[in-house]
């Protein structure tokens, strides 16, 4: 093999740079999976295969190299493939992204979905699979960031290249809230990944959340939950390429992915049927690699580049929020938020549970005026919150214990001040005039 790996390395650039390329030939098709014969020396894992397949093209990645064979999985529907049919080797995944695609939405191979013709190609097409900047290297957090939720900005302030963490379990209100920072947070560009999102919710997500003038800002990249797994796989990596495009220009982009819990899901699809042990939940163990691979490429450039500052949903199972994938996500990022069932069905939105989310920067971004109003507010919800049965059932008398009388007095306008319609954009700024307005009112 150390032999045949100079002249399979020049054959494998010479075929995505020639006239001419290099085929092999399909040998067995399962449920995801193909397997080729004749590229075994050539291919490298994570390539892209073209199968032959009616008259066209369908592409695949290589999954698993062997003596003799390949396996791959296809980015669509194996039906209707057939033994013998031609495999071409494609090389790597990249794309090409540029100011042209403002405005457009996209599926992860970058083609356009909005029927307005053909996306234009950058200079420099990027790899899809990419490192984060080296550690070392990186800059530092940029200034507080305005995410236009009141919330977020007072109990869970936010710096540009920050990576937060949006936990909520299905009808929680997740939707409605990432709409509600998609209109109100501050960013030179917006990126949105929607990884197996349902079809029947993209228009409107284009059309009455981001609308004209979000849009023109943002890049969509969506797969929906009925693509193969490889596809909606593919949308972070590919939204998170666009991102890193428009960092390198300098410019602080707001990358938003809904959900990491989908991307996970796939992975685990794509690792079962690679022959990857199940493990906990059935998750593959490359899904737990694959995480951090993708989450820390979010964050500050190089020096003298921008930022990618990146609000990332996870889906919790059950409203379990120790499961797995919230388990590892929590402690990839730089803070969490946690949506409750209990408080949307009291009817409070955003259903935003402020004793249990935490910003890992708040250090660093609030005023001492500031922090201590965030934390006089803190206190007064969490001793609340412990005496609020007795309050119900009339156990408690007024006048036993001063704290516990003012936290009962302060919490329903804490409560009000937490309250916050779609469509009404805050910042920082308002929100803690607002917050301290509720705590000092008579």
């Amino acid at each position: 093999m150390s032999v045949l790996s100079p002249l399979g390395t020049a054959l494998r650039e010479a075929a995505r740079a020639g006239p001419f390329h290099i085929e092999g030939r399909l040998v067995a098709a399962g449920g995801l999976t193909l397997e080729i014969e004749g590229l075994a020396s050539l291919a490298a894992r994570g390539d892209r295969l073209g199968i032959a397949h009616g008259g066209r093209e369908l592409v695949a990645e290589v999954t698993d190299i062997a003596a003799a064979r390949v396996r791959a999985v296809g980015f669509e529907a194996l039906e209707g493939v057939r033994l013998g049919a031609a495999a071409r080797l494609l090389g790597p995944a990249t794309l090409a992204p540029c100011h042209a695609w403002l405005g457009r939405l996209v599926d992860p191979f970058g083609r356009p979905m909005d029927g307005r013709g053909a996306l234009p190609a950058g200079p420099s097409p990027r790899p899809l699979r990419a490192s984060p900047p080296p550690a070392g290297l990186r800059a530092r957090l940029g200034a507080r960031l305005d995410l236009g939720v009141r919330a977020l900005d007072a109990f869970c302030t936010c710096r540009q290249g920050q990576r937060l963490g949006l936990f909520a379990a299905s009808g929680v209100g997740k939707s409605t809230l990432m709409a509600m920072l998609a209109q109100g947070a501050t960013a030179d560009v917006a990126v949105f990944a929607l990884v197996g999102e349902r079809g029947r919710e993209l228009r409107e997500f284009i059309e009455d959340d981001l609308g004209a003038e979000g849009m023109a800002r943002s890049v969509v990249v969506c797969a929906t939950s009925d693509a193969p797994p490889l596809m909606r796989r593919e949308a972070a990596f590919a939204a998170m390429a666009v991102a890193e495009h428009f960092r390198d220009q300098g410019l602080h982009v707001l990358l938003m992915m809904d959900s990491v819990t989908r991307f996970a899901t796939a992975l685990r699809e794509i690792g079962l049927a690679a022959g990857e042990p199940p493990t906990t939940r059935g998750y593959t163990p490359s899904v737990f690699a694959e995480l951090p691979r993708l989450l820390e490429r979010a964050g500050p450039g190089l020096e003298g580049q921008g930022a990618i500052t990146g609000l990332f949903t996870v889906l919790v199972e059950g409203d379990d929020h120790d499961e797995p994938v919230a388990d590892a996500v929590r402690g990839i990022l730089d803070g969490h938020v946690v949506l409750d069932r209990r408080i949307g069905e009291g009817g409070r939105y955003p259903a935003i549970d402020v004793l249990r989310s935490l910003s890992r920067t708040v250090p660093g971004c609030l005023s001492g005026p500031e922090a201590a109003l965030m934390l006089r507010a803190r206190r007064a919800l969490s001793l609340h919150a412990e005496v609020a049965d007795l309050v119900r059932l009339g156990a408690y008398r007024g006048g036993a214990d001063a704290a516990v009388d003012a936290a009962v007095a302060v919490t329903p306008r804490i409560e009000a001040f937490l309250t916050q319609p779609k469509g009404e954009v805050s910042s920082v700024a308002l929100a803690f005039a607002a917050l301290a307005e509720a705590m000092d009112a008579a």
